[in-house]
């Protein structure tokens, strides 16, 4: 009898335990996820706003004219003779390829602005990259554009398409090469054959990625030429459009030149020959928008692995995305017009994470660097963002941070809003070399995925510290009111002055001249156009493409334990 007592309660306290576990593990879930709001004193009404938001409007509409003018504009007769071959424009295939609804993340729109003097406008580099949607796959899509100097590469054309190739292999995406190309610009041969990073590598990069399961798919839709002509042949399956697309090592006139033979192009590389006589094609479309349904029914097949980190796809999931409380029209009213840009970065953040809210770490030590935990489209993310110029205590702060991130496998965002580390003698007896350096070597090492926004200012070593371009974050974009250089003009023209050996009536002209070449070098537009950045992006739509590069990035299996370099003490 008292063995059956107690049997029952057994049962009954294991009943209890069942029901009250939920419980418990909800309020441990609320407890480890509730995050602080920002309490922001954004008066939109102050004069401060008012002035700010009309330079930053200012700033803008010379943004969206530069982009209308150099990246949508397209030659009137290019676009007349590519549409009489019955073409598709490269944007419209791009759309017509993508699941609808879907959105488009660009890179670099603006590569080869004013790169090239001399020569036209180079309109987003003649190569339109980016990420998007296909068949319920995430694909990095690369599409030649023709109407731009025939699609032929330039340098930076060829430095665009790997920088995609890069992201589609660090990200493990599969790629599409929508290919319409007259092979390499010959006027710049020597800035584009031989060296590591040339257009060959193009081709390695393809073998490599197909070996790691990275689909490779070719859609020709115009000329095939040269060295253009391996995407198609190295390519895992490949489409050819009827009457347009061509494949050929050589084209008939250098055919001719080399061994006197008269051979027409459809003839010596059209699809009839590759679909069924060489089989260097696989698929025969009658037209673009035929060859753009096959390749989304490739894809379709691919059996694409969706590798998300459990632990990040389930805090995503369970978490839904709130809108900030503060519009994103309101990131132009809090931006400082001045080259010092100061503002509080805490306001930048609250206009971007989820509800506004941000859970702050070590807020009163290290103050000029802001640390701490929020969510963007519900994906919990770890800030490091900018209040002042970088001092031991901020640095120590940082790398204690982008450990603790790599612990949990939580992707890191750093926001540049900084002049460089602190110099000085007082700087230098504290060590600020060595405390610095344990920044760099924790983002060095990170496992995380990493994105990099600059909305400011971001010098000297400050854009290290931050992982600028050279730590490879996975993505990095700047806002139009950025400047990013080794220093400011100002104080480059004084160093540089005070080492020159010129007499001193000269001293002010050389000063201005040098001021006047920072402050061109400095501007997002100059470094976009040489791809030091994956795009300048409007400060209102910085929220949806951290969403979307984050939703790239998380595709891939963070590693267990991040492996750290020496931490000098």
């Amino acid at each position: 009898m008292a063995n059956s007592n107690l049997k029952m309660t057994y049962v009954r306290l294991r009943s209890i335990r069942k029901c009250l576990l939920p419980i418990w593990e909800l309020k441990q879930q609320r407890f480890l996820h509730s995050m602080s709001t920002i309490k922001c004193d954004i008066n939109e009404n102050s004069s401060e706003f008012k002035e700010n938001y009309s330079h930053m409007n200012s700033v803008m509409q010379t943004f969206h004219q530069t982009l209308a003018e150099n990246v949508f504009k397209i030659d009137s007769r290019s676009e007349k003779y590519h549409l009489s071959k019955n073409k598709i424009l490269v944007r419209e295939r791009i759309n017509k390829l993508l699941d609808e609804g879907s959105s488009f993340l660009e890179f670099s729109q603006l590569a080869g602005y004013n790169l090239y003097p001399g020569e036209e406008k180079l309109p987003s580099g003649g190569i339109v990259t980016g990420i998007g949607k296909v068949s319920g796959n995430l694909c990095v899509i690369v599409a030649n554009d023709a109407t731009v100097k025939g699609g032929s590469y330039y340098p930076i054309t060829v430095k665009k398409h790997l920088r995609a190739q890069e992201i589609a292999d660090d990200n493990r995406l599969p790629c599409i090469y929508l290919v319409d190309s007259g092979g390499a610009n010959l006027r710049f041969q020597d800035q584009l054959f031989t060296d590591h990073d040339s257009f060959g590598k193009v081709f390695w990069n393809m073998a490599l990625m197909s070996a790691k399961g990275l689909s490779q798919v070719a859609v020709v839709m115009g000329g095939c030429t040269a060295g253009g002509a391996y995407i198609p042949s190295m390519a895992d399956e490949s489409i050819i459009v009827n009457k347009t697309g061509y494949i050929f090592l050589a084209g008939p006139p250098l055919v001719k030149a080399a061994t006197g033979e008269t051979v027409g192009a459809e003839e010596l590389g059209g699809s009839n020959l590759h679909c069924r006589v060489s089989g260097v094609t696989d698929h025969y479309a009658e037209d673009d928008e035929h060859a753009l349904q096959i390749a989304r029914r490739i894809v379709k097949h691919i059996n694409n692995e969706k590798a998300l980190s459990s632990r990040l796809a389930s805090s995503s999931v369970h978490f839904k995305p709130k809108p900030p409380l503060y519009p994103a029209e309101y990131l132009y009213g809090i931006l400082n017009p001045h080259k010092k840009n100061a503002f509080d970065i805490k306001k930048i953040i609250a206009c971007l994470v989820d509800g506004s809210e941000f859970d702050e770490f070590k807020a009163n030590f290290g103050e000029t660097l802001v640390t701490g935990f929020a969510r963007i489209n519900g994906y919990l993310v770890g800030i490091l963002g900018n209040n002042g110029v970088m001092f031991s205590e901020s640095a120590l702060k940082g790398a204690h941070f982008i450990e603790l991130c790599c612990q949990r496998k939580i992707p890191l965002i750093f926001m540049h809003n900084i002049t460089g580390f602190m110099v000085g003698k007082d700087a230098e007896t504290g060590g600020i070399a060595k405390h610095g350096a344990k920044m760099l070597t924790a983002l060095s090492c990170a496992q995380v995925p990493i994105i990099t926004l600059i909305v400011g200012g971001s010098y000297g070593a400050g854009n290290y510290g931050m992982c600028g371009r050279p730590f490879k974050p996975n993505f990095l974009y700047t806002w139009p009111n950025a400047r990013i250089s080794i220093m400011g003009g100002e104080q480059a023209a004084d160093v540089l002055i005070t080492i020159s050996k010129q007499p001193e009536n000269e001293k002010a002209k050389l000063k201005k001249q040098i001021m006047d070449e920072f402050d061109v070098q400095s501007s997002p537009y100059y470094g976009s156009a040489r791809l030091w950045d994956d795009g300048v992006i409007d400060p209102v739509d910085t929220r949806k493409i951290l969403s979307l590069s984050l939703s790239v990035c998380l595709k891939r299996t963070i590693e267990d334990r991040a492996q750290f370099g020496i931490f000098r003490m």
